[in-house]
């Protein structure tokens, strides 16, 4: 027989020790489990079949499929049609420039939904030509980064879907459609209060005015990206109606993106199609073995009844419901400057989900699933701007040409203005589930 407490030590110091033996995350997971396992005199074969039903989901076609549809549309020049399209809506404003960044990473992650891909794509074209502008370096890399986190929560976005999947098991999950609704306010509310901020640096700095506003100029910015555009529109109008469900909207959006790229702007040859192919597999491997993984460890959680005890543990301190979402929260954002974030969302799901939403014999502290998913995510997608892991952040300072060390001090306006937000939603949970709930979700 066992000692809970003991296999509950070892599973999360062999944890602690293998991150800071940066050991893969993969590996860490399923190793920590399997100490653990031996520990409790569990088969391993146990832990073998719980990898195999962890990606044996059918909602997880979903991930492949909209990697590969974003990867296509990347490749296919509109990231600069949706840069057009945002300078003809915001570059007339002083510090236009960085008004538009914004704008055109909310454009792009509605189509990718992933914050790297916002990073690469938007900044690799903005942070060059604010550079030229007179824009200060750490600024230009800051303001892009920070919209980026958009990505994470307009739809589609690949770690909504991820967070789904690790829902499902506990406290009755999350439908991808309701996620999907639930982080369009959210997302617009960032990318309107970065805008905000972007306007009053811009003032202080004495930062240039853009071109003034010219309907045609917008109309014909419009006509040139609005096909690009479609792909989110289509996905989200798909599942709403019934048309076909998430899995199958997926589906659809390869097709439309590989017609569009391909036949309708032909900006790259079809042939680029073996390296869209080739980066997908790249990026999917990853992602499934991590799910495979992170199934075993979130067996040895559930058996070891970790969530409950953490509840104990958040109940021991405090009743109050928004002091316990205030400690998750640093909770959260501390976590994210040390891991990437699909490992913590798998991680961290089963684990925090239910103290919050409830499980049987604890009635919860009515957080909804949905509201928590949306908490979660923008937690996370500062962790990816957060030193020293942040993936982001190192991808906006190689573009930026400038040290971690730098950009983090000019990063702080932003890192304020963001979490400002995420206190709003955390707070104001009508933010994040107003639109679900129109559209009939629970």
């Amino acid at each position: 027989m066992y000692d809970p407490i003991i296999a509950i030590a070892i599973l999360f110091s062999v944890f602690a020790l293998l991150v800071f033996l940066r050991v893969p995350i993969s590996f860490t997971l399923v190793l920590s489990a399997v100490v653990t396992a031996l520990y409790m005199d569990l088969p391993l074969p146990v832990l073998a079949q719980q990898m195999k039903t962890g990606v044996q989901s059918m909602s997880l076609l979903t991930i492949p499929l909209f990697v590969v549809a974003g990867e296509i549309m990347s490749e296919g020049g509109i990231s600069q049609r949706l840069v057009v399209l945002a300078n003809a809506l915001v570059g007339r404003f002083r510090g236009g420039l960085a008004m538009v960044d914004v704008v055109a990473c909310m454009f792009f992650g509605g189509i990718t939904g992933s914050c790297v891909a916002d990073v690469s794509a938007i900044g690799s074209i903005m942070i060059p030509m604010m550079k030229k502008k007179g824009y200060d370096t750490d600024y230009a890399v800051g303001i892009t980064i920070s919209s980026a986190v958009q990505g994470v929560l307009v739809p589609p976005s690949h770690n909504m879907i991820l967070y789904s999947i690790a829902a499902g098991t506990v406290a009755g999950g999350a439908s991808v459609g309701a996620l999907f609704l639930a982080g369009i306010v959210p997302g617009i509310f960032l990318g309107l209060t970065l805008m905000a901020l972007a306007y009053v640096i811009a003032l202080i700095r004495k930062y240039p005015k853009g071109d003034p506003f010219s309907f045609r100029a917008l109309l014909v910015a419009l006509r040139g990206s609005i096909l690009g555009l479609m792909t989110a529109i289509i996905i989200m109008v798909g599942i709403l109606s019934g048309v076909f469900t998430a899995a199958e909207s997926s589906a659809v959006a390869v097709v439309y993106a590989f017609i569009i790229t391909f036949f309708v702007y032909r900006e790259v040859k079809v042939s680029h199609m073996k390296r869209v192919l080739f980066k997908s597999t790249k990026t999917l491997a990853m992602v499934m073995t991590l799910i495979a993984c992170a199934s075993a460890f979130g067996y040895i959680l559930a058996t070891l009844q970790v969530p409950q005890r953490i509840t104990e543990i958040l109940l021991s301190i405090s009743h109050n419901k928004y002091l316990v979402l205030l400690m998750i929260n640093v909770l959260l954002l501390i976590l994210g400057c040390i891991m990437d974030m699909a490992p913590l969302i798998l991680i961290c799901t089963p684990i925090l989900l239910p103290a919050l939403a409830g499980y049987p014999g604890w009635a919860g502290f009515g957080i909804t699933p949905v509201h928590f998913g949306v908490i979660l995510m923008l937690n996370l997608g500062i962790g990816l701007l957060s030193p020293p892991i942040g993936v982001a952040l190192n991808v906006g300072c190689a573009l930026g040409e400038i040290k971690m060390e730098k950009i983090v001090k000019g990063m702080l306006p932003f890192y304020a203005t963001m979490y400002f937000v995420l206190m709003i939603i955390t707070y104001f949970p009508d933010i994040a589930t107003l639109v679900p709930k129109w559209f009939g979700f629970n």
